[in-house]
């Protein structure tokens, strides 16, 4: 069977750039990955094969060739043609206790990926070019297994740092092996970002060790969310708290802090308590925390409570969110028929 053209199996044409073909790359790599699409054969295939084609068109010299030869010039390519990912197929991806197998040597889809995982000590997330990755494959037999561990974190312990200590099963030459091992997790970590531990991965009897990637999996919390470096809070207040104005305690990531909502304040309103956020990982500073009011009103009131209200409701004081939009409906209306 005829191999397909591999600028149509990245879904570029033959004049993209080269980030073009990057991101067609990098969007298909996360569809395919094997470690999202466990025993599925023709995922891993599809994985294969647009790693093939981007391991050629992402070299300038290769791809030079490919487009005066096509795949008569690609023979020398770091994947062996149709065999896949060496004589053995697709075996660097494991499964053991948990763990994802990284595969031994480079996997394209680590290596590209590296921003999207945010490897924390390699923030550049970079390739180490085309010319490296192929090395890897060509080193593949030589080296162990990569393994993922994925670690739960509270919001608390990513936004303070903290150290875990991990359980894990790997291959020490013919051996399986129970591991403990201590992992320290830097403060400002994200959702997804992963700690290499090199040389923690399995260890064949001759040849050098493969790699741990930790990967941080932050648990939801009980009142936070977060984006980006800062942290949001959804704070409920009363409508009397909100007309006349009250004081407040509330939690941070680091402890707890006072707040205070001024009379008048709407629902929607955000107050910004800074540097309460999430340390910068590789830079100076935190992000801030945002207290967004929302405005609860009763379900119910008693008839006590509703006369003082009818009695408020005759002054007919107009509010100024209500007042801009009667403005610009009434606006409106007047072209309307």
């Amino acid at each position: 069977m005829s191999k397909r053209d591999f600028y149509q199996t990245l879904g570029v044409s033959r004049s993209s750039t080269a980030d073009e073909i990057k991101k067609a790359y990098r969007k298909l790599a996360m569809q395919y990955h094997p470690d999202k699409n466990p025993n599925n054969k023709k995922a891993e295939d599809k994985f294969k094969e647009i790693s093939e084609a981007y391991e050629t068109l992402s070299d300038d010299d290769k791809r030079k060739t490919y487009d005066q030869f096509g795949h008569a010039g690609a023979g020398g390519n770091p994947f062996g043609g149709a065999g896949g990912f060496g004589a053995g197929g697709f075996s660097g991806h494991q499964n053991r206790g948990g763990f994802g197998g990284g595969g031994a040597g480079a996997d394209p889809f680590q290596d590209i990926f590296g921003d999207v995982f945010g490897d924390i000590f390699n923030q550049s997330g970079g390739r180490a070019g085309p010319r490296a990755g192929a090395n890897a494959y060509r080193n593949q037999a030589q080296k162990g297994s990569d393994l993922k561990y994925s670690l739960a974190i509270t919001f608390e312990e990513a936004a303070v740092g903290c150290e875990k200590t991990i359980s894990f099963m790997r291959q020490l030459g013919s051996k399986e092996d129970n591991t403990r091992l201590a992992v320290t997790v830097p403060a400002g970590v994200k959702e997804g970002q992963r700690l290499k531990l090199a040389g923690e991965g399995d260890r064949p009897s001759s040849g050098p060790a493969g790699d741990l990637y930790v990967v941080i999996d932050l648990q939801e919390h009980l009142l936070f969310r977060r984006e980006d470096n800062d942290v949001i809070l959804d704070l409920p207040i009363t409508y009397t708290d909100a007309i006349l104005g009250t004081s407040m305690e509330i939690p941070t990531l680091f402890g707890k802090a006072e707040i205070k909502i001024p009379a008048g304040t709407h629902s929607g309103q955000n107050f910004r308590l800074k540097s309460k956020g999430f340390p910068r990982i590789g830079a100076t500073g935190s992000g801030d925390m945002l207290v967004r009011v929302i405005v609860d009103t009763p379900l119910k009131t008693n008839s006590r409570q509703k006369e003082l209200l009818e009695e408020l409701q005759r002054y007919k004081d107009e509010t100024p969110l209500v007042k801009s939009f009667s403005e610009k409906m009434q606006s409106l209306l007047r072209n309307r028929k």
